[in-house]
């Protein structure tokens, strides 16, 4: 059995944990400070947050950051010392061969301190500090849901040695990509702009002045998840072009849609979301931008994103991922061979 620990923010990280977990051909046992999702039939531990009530006192009192060695670990707080003795007791408990991390730095370190090999999912953005360098030092393999090359130019060699670079991982790979639609004219061309769960600094307002310049499209607005917002496939697939923000989850569900984007970056710790956005754009795949722009900007955007069509993604997924993934997961922790 193997454990995979998902970060609560966001819907990005369960999305991938359920996507590779279906490709696996053994128990995978969820942790998580959320609770299990609906379809999980597998073992789930719900570890207790380290985030409440306030974390904004909580940085500024707290020192989480344990004088800049770690990331998140504030002073005195009872719900971190439970979670750490949850994960502990896990060990223990389940004797698992290795442990996905995705993604806490001080969840991968506790673990390889419990003599549990890590495989640590690498994230775009600046993630050569201290701290990331202790987590990916420390782990078995490194797990890149993104295509060689992308954000591992300036990282030292033996991260790359040991990191599997699977490509964008989608609930939605097993689907197979709409034709691209080919509109009778210029009219009745519809926009998706597809939002996440782990919040935006897009307003309202933003969106209505870009719908207001392109007076020739149709914008709807998707958030995956929300009760009553429909198929976000069948939105995907029946989208001239989707704007969309630049979270790994999202951008592999429009990579496994193969449709034309523009990815606009949202702000992110570590500029996860403008590396992604610049990654799309040097590659020639999507449209990418740093942060939402000017309303009389999009006219141009939809156009050049139609330009570009969606063929690109398949730089950037191969459908495969999860699979990928899966297949690597089955080495780890196993006890080596000895010599002949």
């Amino acid at each position: 059995m193997i454990g995979y620990y998902a970060h609560h923010h966001g819907a990005g990280h369960l999305t991938r944990l359920q996507a590779i977990a279906g490709a696996m051909n053994e128990d995978v046992w969820g942790l998580s400070s959320t609770p299990a999702p609906a379809a999980w039939t597998g073992g789930w531990t719900q570890l207790a947050r380290d985030d409440d009530p306030d974390p904004a006192a909580l940085s500024a009192d707290g020192d989480p950051t344990a004088h800049g060695v770690l990331h998140w670990a504030p002073r005195g707080h009872l719900g971190l010392a439970r979670r750490s003795a949850q994960l502990a007791n896990w060990v223990v408990e389940e004797h698992p061969r290795a442990l996905v991390v995705d993604v806490s730095v001080e969840v991968a370190v506790l673990a390889r301190l419990c003599g549990v090999p890590t495989v640590v999912v690498a994230l775009p953005g600046a993630r050569l500090d201290r701290t990331h360098q202790l987590a990916y030092d420390s782990a078995e393999a490194l797990l890149a849901p993104w295509p060689r090359g992308t954000h591992d130019r300036d990282w030292p060699s033996a991260w790359t040695a040991k990191t599997w670079f699977v490509g964008g991982i989608s609930r939605f790979d097993h689907l197979s990509p709409s034709p691209p639609v080919v509109p009778p004219s210029t009219h009745g061309r519809t926009v998706l702009v597809l939002w996440g769960a782990g919040g935006r600094t897009t307003t309202a307002a933003d969106v209505d002045a870009a719908r207001a310049a392109t007076p020739t499209w149709t914008w709807v607005e998707r958030v995956p998840g929300v009760p009553g917002d429909g198929s976000i496939w069948e939105a995907l697939a029946s989208a001239d072009v989707v704007v969309t923000h630049g979270g790994q989850n999202a951008v592999a569900e429009v990579a496994a849609a193969r449709r034309p984007a523009v990815v606009v970056a949202q702000p992110r710790p570590f500029d996860e979301q403008v590396a992604t956005a610049r990654a799309v754009e040097s590659r020639q795949i999507a449209v990418g931008l740093s942060a939402w722009p000017s309303a009389d900007e999009w006219p141009d955007l939809l156009e050049r994103a139609i330009s570009r069509g969606g063929a690109g993604w398949a730089q950037w997924s191969t459908g495969h991922g999860a699979a990928v993934a899966a297949a690597h997961l089955r080495t780890v922790g196993l006890p080596s061979p000895l010599p002949a």
